[in-house]
């Protein structure tokens, strides 16, 4: 009840403070795209026809735009397009849905789910694309990152980013596609690694997610007052580095419950180095760990900070 009247309390605070800017901001301009296909369930025997499938959506999107002058996008879903490039399910519409894969996940004995933050779409894909290559590399032979952009993220600059909304209306979906990844991997070690407003879809999604670990970093928080009130049956981490910005928004403790690398909050914390916000999978102490924590190793305690 307490964490419900905050909710409340910040969202007055920051409708009021907020309704004029956030009345001129919007979403990246909408960019015509086609309702996708029917995919096939997730099977290890689907994996070719799901990426055929994505494929043939992404070119249909692509079309699309170059059609409607947009041609930025058009070159981005040119490059998605790519044979050599996995994709498990794809939607253009609305700023964008993607599901790719990296690796082998046929053969994938540890796979990392990311979930990305507010501010991503296939616009500005690269960034997610980037960290997700990076994660894949660090874990070694037999693993596979899949980088889930699977719902509408919130505008950093929007009253959505500071509630939890956005995220509870991504955890059902989120929760569906771990449970399907677990069916077609049944003995594989899974992992939902969050970033930023990512984390708190995760701690939305939290009691339903059949993983080994949860992991946070660059969170505001994820909804709760501590790990227990998330109800998960995976192991709670968090990281924060020394350079990241999302320490100091205002009310964040209000809407979004306690600060996950607190002692109060109840996570295992492990050490992210000194990067700034988008850094955490950049090369560096926080890839590093993250990586060890997908693959069940402990985390280095290179530049941990009290």
């Amino acid at each position: 009840m307490a964490f419900h009247l905050r909710s409340i309390l910040l969202s007055t605070l920051v409708t009021a403070s907020l309704a004029g800017p956030v009345s001129g901001a919007a979403r990246p301009s909408a960019v015509p795209a086609p309702a996708p296909a029917a995919f096939p369930p997730l099977r290890a025997a689907t994996l070719a026809e799901r990426y055929a499938a994505s494929r043939d959506g992404i070119r249909a999107a692509g079309r699309m735009a170059a059609d409607h002058g947009h041609r930025w996008r058009a070159a981005m879903l040119r490059a998605m397009a790519d044979p050599a490039r996995q994709f498990l399910s794809f939607d253009g519409r609305d700023g964008g849905r993607a599901v790719e894969v990296f690796g082998d996940l046929s053969q994938a004995e540890r796979i990392a789910v990311l979930v990305p933050g507010s501010d991503t779409n296939l616009d500005k894909y690269g960034l997610l694309r980037g960290g997700s290559l990076r994660l894949r590399q660090a874990l070694g032979d037999r693993s596979a990152v899949i980088s889930w952009l699977g719902y509408a993220t919130p505008s950093t600059v929007s009253a959505d980013a500071l509630t939890t909304g956005r995220a509870a209306q991504a955890a059902p979906d989120l929760r569906a596609f771990v449970r399907e990844l677990r069916s077609a991997k049944p003995v594989a070690r899974i992992s939902v690694v969050c970033h930023s407003y990512g984390s708190v879809v995760c701690g939305q999604a939290a009691s339903g997610l059949d993983v080994t670990d949860i992991v946070l970093y660059g969170s505001p928080g994820v909804g709760v007052d501590n790990a227990a009130a998330l109800h998960a049956r995976a192991t709670v981490w968090a990281g924060r580095s020394s350079g990241d910005w999302v320490a100091g928004v205002p009310f964040a403790a209000v809407v979004f419950g306690t600060d996950p690398v607190s002692p109060e909050f109840g996570a295992r914390v492990f050490a992210a180095g000194d990067g700034g916000h988008s850094d955490y999978l950049r090369p560096g102490v926080a890839l590093e760990n993250v990586a060890r924590i997908v693959s069940g190793q402990a985390p280095s305690e290179e530049g941990r900070r009290a």
